[in-house]
């Protein structure tokens, strides 16, 4: 019985060349580690903003899920829960749909304001009251 060529060849690919000698596997372990870190921390500063927070720490878990077990294993366990969340807000009645829409609204009106009057010293409401009269 014989074996198809591309079975008893080593793997080829970019990491697996990288991490072929030493200095490579710690240059390309030290590489995916600060990166993970920069868009862990941007995501991290973003969470309480409007836009992308958590799909960005996201998106940097699996950065380091390249490299680090750790990662992979978390990175997982968060997929799972998150497709579970959100096939349970598939099953849901609209009016349940509506009251997690409105408490996901308020939450994030909440962390912008608070965030403009911490950084900015901007009351938002005081603004709108003086913008509508």
């Amino acid at each position: 019985m014989t074996t198809k060529p591309d079975q008893d060849r080593a793997p080829t690919g970019v990491l697996d060349k990288i991490r072929a000698n030493p200095t490579g596997r710690l240059a390309l372990k030290i590489s995916i580690a600060a990166l993970g870190a920069i868009v862990v921390a941007a995501g991290i500063v973003m969470i309480p903003l409007p836009g992308p927070g958590w799909a960005v720490v996201i998106a940097g878990l699996a950065i380091w899920a390249i490299e680090f077990a750790w990662a992979k294993h978390l990175l997982e366990f968060t997929k799972k829960h998150v497709l579970s969340w959100t096939h349970w807000i598939g099953r849901q009645s609209w009016p349940v749909k509506g009251l997690v829409g409105l408490a996901t609204f308020l939450f994030v009106s909440a962390i912008v304001y608070l965030s403009v009057r911490v950084s900015f010293g901007i009351d938002l409401i005081d603004k709108a009251r003086e913008w509508l009269s």
